[in-house]
């Protein structure tokens, strides 16, 4: 069975979308196939995907290929069952695909969110919460995915709470500032709620036509993102910081967590910060990635786009993001293995 992994923080700006599409890519060079689900409305991860110069056509040409219309039986109340969805293949990339977004998926927010309190009132209601991941698990099928990946907006909204704890495992963006370490207080207070309530609605939505998953999200840790490096090295600012967030995710973030049933085994972490790679600004490889929408350490030397010395550089710095990316999948795959 394909493994879910979500990619959460309620903070913005911290590159969920960038992991969710690198790490992908890596695993998927790797030899497994990976989906990626764009469940994030304002569909940065489809735009990096199809490419800024396809964007806006793919949307007028496929109106209804995206996750709010794969959905909509159940929101819609339409007498048919969610079906496999049609992906899309990433560029230059067959063992990649994508569940495009949809900019209005945020209309299901309101009827969601009630279902979590009124569906034993409410029979109708009850099929929504597991909506989401009987279609993720159907398409799964479908392609014999191994690896799902979902890329989440940036809120405390319904429909994260419901692919959260529908999940496999998941990962914690972050960037060193002091927002961020704002942001996992927060989460571990507001996590375990969220799977207290999953435990409670696993049992009444078991005759649900769409059930809820039985099982607890695992925590796979932190990436740490979107700073700048010297001498190969975080600048001393964000070492800093990087070492502040590292704390509070080892010991408030983890105990709480760990009550809740929604860490690993202690030896299942390869590193004793919880923080699965340190991954810095691109710098000026980042227009080159956003323009071809391939991942920094795939980019062929035409699309570097330089010669010279300033190719030179390029292909350094390329083969520096490679490294740091195939040692975050080999990760993955570790801490997520059935060995």
């Amino acid at each position: 069975m394909a493994k879910t992994i979500c990619m959460f923080n309620h903070k913005g700006g911290v590159s969920k979308t960038t992991t969710a599409y690198n790490l992908g890519w890596m695993l998927s060079k790797k030899g497994k196939r990976v989906i990626l689900v764009d469940a994030d409305s304002q569909c940065n991860l489809t735009n990096v995907v199809i490419g800024e110069n396809n964007f806006e056509k793919f949307y007028i040409d496929n109106p209804n290929r995206n996750l709010e219309s794969a959905l909509s039986p159940a929101f819609d109340a339409k007498p048919m069952m969610i079906e496999a969805f049609e992906c899309i293949n990433a560029q230059e990339n067959e063992n990649l695909l994508l569940i495009p977004g949809s900019f209005e998926l945020s209309r299901y927010e309101v009827s969601l969110g009630v279902s979590f309190t009124l569906s034993e009132a409410m029979p109708s209601l009850k099929n929504l919460p597991g909506s989401f991941s009987f279609l993720i698990s159907k398409t799964a099928e479908k392609y014999k995915a191994d690896y799902i990946l979902i890329d989440m907006n940036p809120s405390l909204s319904a429909i994260n709470q419901t692919l959260l704890v529908s999940c496999d495992y998941f990962i914690v963006p972050t960037a060193p500032d002091n927002f961020s370490t704002m942001a996992i207080r927060s989460l571990a207070k507001i996590l375990p709620t969220w799977e207290k309530w999953a435990t409670r609605a696993r049992k009444i939505l078991t005759d649900a036509t769409y059930p809820l998953p039985n099982n607890t999200p695992k925590f796979l840790g932190t990436v740490i993102q979107r700073f700048n490096i010297r001498n190969g090295k975080p600048t001393f600012a964000n070492q800093e910081a990087i070492i502040r967030l590292c704390d509070i995710v080892k010991t408030l973030f983890a105990a709480e967590l760990e009550q809740s049933g929604m860490m690993l085994d202690k030896d299942q972490y390869q590193k004793d910060d919880l923080c699965l790679a340190q991954i810095p600004d691109f710098q000026t490889l980042n227009a080159a990635y956003q323009t071809h929408g391939i991942p920094v350490f795939a980019l062929s030397d035409k699309q570097l786009g330089h010669s010279g010395t300033v190719l030179k550089q390029y292909q350094e710095m390329r083969e520096y993001f490679y490294e740091i990316f195939s040692n975050l999948a080999d990760l993955v795959l570790r801490m997520t293995s059935d060995e």
